[in-house]
């Protein structure tokens, strides 16, 4: 059974929008600059966003050759669901305090121990691939979130909604399994070593 992966494109500062994040503005105001790198026009996937550098291209690759998305309900409204196809038809399940019949590829789910085990038993043997900051939080605090894939872009925010903001005091260890320098941009990748606290199973907006 394959991980379940955060990938997040994040300031230096440690903001993943810029403040006034809502509908039509996802990202918040200014929050598209840690999103430049991306571009639209691939000639395989017309409207899909890809980017150019080696780099970031393969973290790209990575992502999309996932078997599963997890998200956060928040993400998944800001972004319209995708359209109800994230890539390549993969299962999608949202976690949400709200849950609603299931449709088409798209699951919600309110506890975050059944979410996490929905995704990954969707996903079979690839990783899931996961989004959301609230989310992430929730699922650190659960013991489910097995690896952090962060972008850093040299940008420095200032305000805004952060990826862990709001974390209890515990420690959160992390091992670094990569570094790789792209064109203006950090890529690291961290296992998480242990959980803050096994006992949250709530779900998160």
């Amino acid at each position: 059974m394959g991980s379940i992966v955060l990938y997040m494109w994040m300031s230096l500062d440690g903001f993943v929008t810029g403040p006034d994040d809502g509908p039509g503005q996802g990202l918040g105001v200014g929050g598209e600059r840690l999103h430049d790198f991306l571009t639209f026009d691939g000639p395989d996937h017309p409207g899909a966003a890809h980017t150019r550098d080696e780099v970031g291209a393969a973290v790209m690759a990575e992502a999309m050759a996932t078997g599963a998305v997890l998200t956060g309900r928040r993400t998944f409204d800001l972004t319209d669901g995708w359209g109800g196809d994230h890539h390549d038809g993969v299962p999608i399940i949202v976690l949400t305090r709200s849950p609603r019949p299931a449709s088409g590829h798209v699951r919600y789910v309110a506890d975050v121990h059944e979410a996490a085990a929905a995704a990954r038993a969707a996903a079979g043997d690839r990783n899931v691939l996961f989004h959301g900051a609230a989310a992430a939080q929730a699922l650190l605090r659960a013991g489910e979130l097995d690896e952090i894939a962060l972008q850093i872009v040299p940008v420095l925010l200032g305000q805004g909604r952060r990826l862990f903001d709001e974390m209890p005091p515990e420690h959160v260890e992390l091992d670094l399994v990569r570094s790789a320098d792209g064109p203006g941009m950090v890529h690291l990748r961290y296992r998480v070593r242990r959980a803050v606290d096994s006992g949250g199973g709530s779900a998160t907006s």
